[in-house]
Parts: C-alpha cells; structure tokens; sequence
C-alpha cells in the first residue's frame, strides 16, 4: 500500500508540474479533489477482556497504520468548504497486551485478530486568507462514522481464546476535528498537510464455541494527511 499511495502522488505531482493551468487566478473553482497518503495512530484503550475463563490484566492494543485517502471538496464561498474523505479500507491488526502466556500459549505482543474498517468523515472547514495566497491554514470540524468488517481470528487469537472463535465489533459515531495547511501550486493545483482527532468507540463481542467474552474498545485514531489536490467547475 505504501508504494501504491507513493506512486500515486508522484504521478499527481509530476503531472501537475507539466500542466499549464486554464483558470485565471480570478475565477473561483467550485469543486476539489484529492489523493494522498493516510497516515492513522491510534491512541487505544480498553476494558480488560470480561467473561469466563480470562485471568486478570488481559488486554489489546491496535497498531498504527498507512492507507490510501481520498477526498471530495465542495466550496460554499472562497473561505468555507466541506470536504467528505475516505481512506481505502485499511488492515487493523490487534495485538495480545498483559500476560506473556495464556497457559501454554505465547499472547503479549502477538497478532490476536485483525479487521477492516471503513471510516467516512464530512468536515465543514474555514480556510484562512484569501485563495491566491500561495499558503492557506484552515481548521475543521464534523462527524465521523466507522464501521468494521472482515473481522477475523488468528491463529495466535484462537489458540489463546481455546479454539475458532467469531468475533463482532459495533460500529461508532463521534465528532472529528481537523486542522491543516494549503500550498498553492496553481490555480487548479494545490499540496495539502494536515492532521486530525476524532473519538471511535465500539463494543467488542468474541464467541468461543458458546464462551462469550466481551470488551469496550475506545481509540482516538490520530490521521496524518499528505496529498495533493485539484480544482474545477465552478
């Protein structure tokens, strides 16, 4: 994926570099859209495991990832905007935290369940200075949704849970912020670098031939955002 999300923005770039640009400065271009990297860390806790069969402090973590994003601007005036983004569905690993072992099997550190999320977020932004200053910070706020799919057991999660076991994971709404900066490149082409903060919360549910253990899962997924983006229609 990191290559996929690299070769994408150089072709954007160097296309970019080569593209004589049609708009005058004057004209105010409705529509953007954008192609980047998305960079997400996670910042998790959770409930120590519940149900039977589950010694004291066993617990997860989720580790940071790279995906690549994608987004559509619409612009209100020269200021405001609303941007919807969407990442492709990333591979969420979860790691065993706690014990080195559960009886026999090895579990702090090791790859337990994975799945994947799709996480839309719609953000109305104010845009600082005015569109012909080469850069524009601009701050935002909206909602997120996430849900998960593809949830699945390893080898290392079953053996620890004592044999296959399903696994379900409810889906979250929460506010998000974010905050970034624009370098104009032209008047159709423009660099973007920002950071966000939104609040995911989920009920964790496993199934263990009829054992069912339980957890609530909170993380504060941090995304990263490099990309590049171009203007048009009006």
């Amino acid at each position: 994926m990191r290559k996929t999300t690299f070769g994408a923005l150089t072709l954007a770039a160097v296309f970019a570099s080569t593209y004589a640009a049609s708009a005058s400065a004057d004209d105010f271009l409705a529509n953007d859209v954008r192609l980047g990297s998305y960079t997400v860390l996670y910042h998790a806790n959770a409930n120590n495991l519940y149900g039977p069969y589950v010694p004291d402090g066993v617990n997860f973590t989720a580790e940071n990832l790279e995906t690549l994003y994608g987004a559509y601007v619409r612009w209100f005036t020269p200021n405001i905007d609303t941007e919807l983004a969407l990442g492709y569905p990333p591979l969420a690993k979860i790691k065993g935290s706690g014990p080195q072992t559960l009886g026999s099997v090895p579990y702090d550190g090791q790859v337990i369940s994975s799945a994947r999320w799709i996480s839309p977020t719609l953000l109305l932004e104010y845009n600082f200075f005015s569109p012909n200053s080469p850069f524009r910070p601009y701050i935002g706020a909206g909602v997120n949704y996430t849900t998960f799919y593809d949830r699945n057991s390893t080898a290392a999660g079953d053996a620890a849970s004592g044999g296959p076991t399903k696994i379900s994971l409810t889906a979250s709404v929460s506010a998000a912020f974010t905050a970034g900066l624009t370098y104009r490149l032209s008047d159709r082409w423009h660099l973007h670098g920002s950071f966000g903060f939104s609040q995911v919360k989920t009920h964790l549910t496993t199934n263990t031939d009829g054992i069912v253990r339980t957890s609530n899962v909170s993380f504060a997924p941090t995304p990263i955002i490099i990309s590049i983006g171009y203007s048009f229609g009006h």
